[in-house]
């Protein structure tokens, strides 16, 4: 029970900080090198609102396109189902929420728990699901590299262990819960370095087209996704 503890204090402690620090330096460093690039200055006159334009380039791109639904519609559906588990599952379960809340200082209302306990369920089977697809489809399985199943792994295993936790699936408990925490800071610490971070680089390039896009276009014209 003791080494359970110490293990569980550690992970909460030390090796969180540790986490922590890595995955806020290194979306930092990402960001800045994508910054550095540089662009070239547009001298055109803007002809909409580059916050407007910006803002309405991320939400269109963020809808699939009907003719890309037809196409892969098991992608796109079981794609959009885990993303959104997987946000409820960690952003609107309480205990999350009392983290975030410690660290930034900010809070929101959370779900019952039998609700993100099936929206964690959903995502696994999702993720399940998606890595089955990539090993039976001949050309995503050709095209897939180790980082590509580097970044399943380390996004299920919160979801599995922090099932395992929410049900206390395993004893000791303290145990149970170190590993979770674990996974999590596993995933914090790969984050910038590998295709996650493209949660964060989508956005910014999304935004960016948006407003290129956007001082071409007339202000009452819409901004083609």
């Amino acid at each position: 029970m003791n080494n359970s503890m110490d293990f569980l204090l550690w992970v909460k402690g030390p090796a969180f900080e540790i986490a922590l620090f890595i995955f806020v330096a290194g979306i930092l460093i990402r960001v800045i090198e994508i910054l550095l690039l540089g662009r070239k200055a547009d001298l055109s006159e803007a002809r909409s609102s580059d916050v407007r334009a910006g803002i309405r380039t991320v939400l269109n791109r963020s809808i699939p396109e009907s003719g890309i639904l037809k196409k892969a519609p098991f992608v796109i559906i079981v794609g959009y189902l885990w993303h959104i588990c997987w946000f409820i599952s960690f952003f609107l379960f309480v205990p999350h929420i009392e983290v975030i809340n410690y660290l930034l200082g900010i809070s929101w209302p959370g779900l019952p728990n039998q609700f993100v306990d099936t929206a964690a369920v959903i995502a696994m089977i999702s993720l399940l699901a998606m890595l089955i697809y990539r090993f039976n489809h001949p050309v995503l399985r050709f095209i897939s590299t180790r980082e590509d199943y580097l970044v399943w792994l380390v996004t299920f295993l919160p979801l599995l262990s922090g099932y395992f936790a929410f049900h206390h699936t395993f004893e000791p408990y303290a145990m149970l819960l170190g590993l979770h925490i674990l996974s999590v800071e596993l995933f914090l610490v790969i984050f910038p370095f590998t295709k996650l971070m493209h949660v964060i680089t989508v956005l910014m390039a999304r935004w960016y087209n948006g407003v290129s896009l956007g001082r071409k276009e007339p202000e009452n014209q819409e901004v083609q996704s």
